[in-house]
């Protein structure tokens, strides 16, 4: 279900993009732009493209609530920290860190990786 609706969600988002850029440039932006008019005077009729924007924009709007509704009732009740300790053993039961081996200097004691050429 999660799939059908975020593929649908990707293809309005598509085509929003897509009736946005066919648009023509109004230059109504702060009454900036076309001269006289523009943002001064009544509201124009609106065209078939704007009315296809409204619904692609309300239906993008929907898709969005539903992603957010599936994502919230498929989400765990338990915390990222909860499940960080069934991965791994902790540092108090192996007695180092995971990896710090490595990274330390040999100890007096052990004998070097590479054999040297004295």
């Amino acid at each position: 279900m999660e799939n059908v609706v975020l593929t649908i969600h990707l293809l309005l988002a598509l085509a929003l993009i897509g009736v946005v850029l066919m648009q023509r440039s109004e230059g109504g932006g702060l009454g900036m732009g076309s001269g006289g008019g523009g943002a001064m005077t009544g509201r124009a009729a609106a065209t078939a493209l704007g009315k296809v924007t409204w619904w692609l924009a309300g239906a993008f709007i929907c898709t969005s609530i539903a992603l957010t509704v599936i994502a919230a009732q498929n989400s765990s009740s338990s915390s990222v920290f909860d499940r960080l300790g069934t991965q791994a053993p902790a540092a108090e039961e192996t007695g180092t860190l995971p990896g710090a081996d490595s990274l330390l200097p040999p100890a007096e004691g052990d004998e070097p990786l590479v054999p040297r050429a004295d």
